[in-house]
């Protein structure tokens, strides 16, 4: 039985080498090491080396021994093995991904794909033949729904313990400077992570604690993740923790929310209400607009950005 299990184990670790060895450019034993290292396979260097001796053999893989560390790729024309194949809807799919997930995955993920990644950018490079799916990127975006700023800079390794501390539910320690500069040591208990716009928040409990905080990021100072794990607290949801607007800087109180704003400019709100029961009423070249919202800063500094042509606002509360 060890040695059927022994055998199944190298099987499935050639076809994990398969899967990761691209065609269009070669690949080293320590980069193939590394990127099944960030799946979860653990092997040591000298074993994939002497797995890729035998599936050069048997594959006919290109192997680059001009120099160490040797290279290797499958061979252009390579046919009769679908493993390595990214076609092109695949690799429109991956590179969507990689553009727009990068932050909202785990970091040893997006390491582990980091092969197939680079091949999806090959595969819909501009020196391939013309095709819808290369069009494609050029065709989508996603736009600013604000003035436009830069994101703050994270340091990648910060941020990489953060994330691991996150998925495999530990305790963090924290060196955190918060906007007013001020700087200081905690535990705290990784529950969720958001981006808003440029920024990464990062939705915790600090220890003793049982209500959320919201820590931005970029100011994180340091960051070491605990062997200690801890169970999710049954009472968190990150959806209702967004619903409740506390990404708006609010408490999860709902009003029921009354103002006015000239047509023009407030002609938007009949095509994207505010909320299912939102309410319009024409009143001469205003309309009067009433809603059940949760009250944020975020609300306010919305309703402020509007100048002048926003009047008579008025908040009742709402019993919860």
């Amino acid at each position: 039985m060890a040695k059927r299990a022994d055998t199944m184990e190298t099987t499935l670790l050639a076809i994990e080498l398969l899967r990761r060895i691209p065609r269009n450019r070669k690949i080293t034993a320590s980069e193939l090491h590394q990127q099944l290292r960030d799946a979860g396979i653990v092997r040591d260097v000298r074993t994939i080396q002497r797995q890729l001796e035998m599936l050069s053999e048997h594959f006919h893989l290109e192997r680059d021994d001009r120099s160490k560390p040797y290279g290797y790729r499958w061979p252009k024309h390579a046919g009769g093995l679908s493993i390595p194949n990214l076609g092109l809807q695949e690799s429109l799919l991956l590179r969507l991904a990689e553009q727009h997930l990068r932050n909202l995955l785990p970091m040893h993920l997006m390491k582990s794909m980091e092969g197939f990644f680079a091949q999806a950018r090959q595969n819909l490079g501009s020196d391939g033949p013309e095709s819808l799916e290369r069009e494609w990127p050029t065709k989508v975006r996603v736009v600013a729904t604000s003035q436009p700023l830069l994101p703050p800079k994270i340091d990648p390794g910060i941020f990489e313990v953060v994330c691991e501390a996150l998925y495999k539910n530990v305790w963090l320690k924290l060196n955190y400077k918060n906007a007013s500069w001020y700087e200081a040591e905690a535990n705290v208990m990784p529950l969720g992570l958001a981006q808003q716009g440029p920024r990464l928040y990062l939705v915790c409990r600090y220890e003793g604690y049982d209500n959320e905080r919201l820590l931005a990021i970029h100011r994180i100072q340091k960051a070491k993740a605990s062997t200690l794990t801890f169970k999710r607290p049954k009472d968190f949801d990150l959806k209702r923790f967004d619903d409740e607007g506390r990404f708006g800087f609010g408490d999860g109180k709902k009003v029921r929310l009354t103002f006015r704003i000239s047509k023009d400019v407030g002609l938007f709100l009949l095509e994207s209400p505010l909320s299912t029961d939102q309410q319009v009423k024409e009143i001469g070249d205003d309309y009067e607009i009433s809603a059940t919202v949760v009250d944020t800063d975020m609300l306010e500094w919305w309703l402020r950005g509007f100048g002048d042509a926003v009047s008579k606002v008025r908040r009742k509360a709402i019993a919860a």
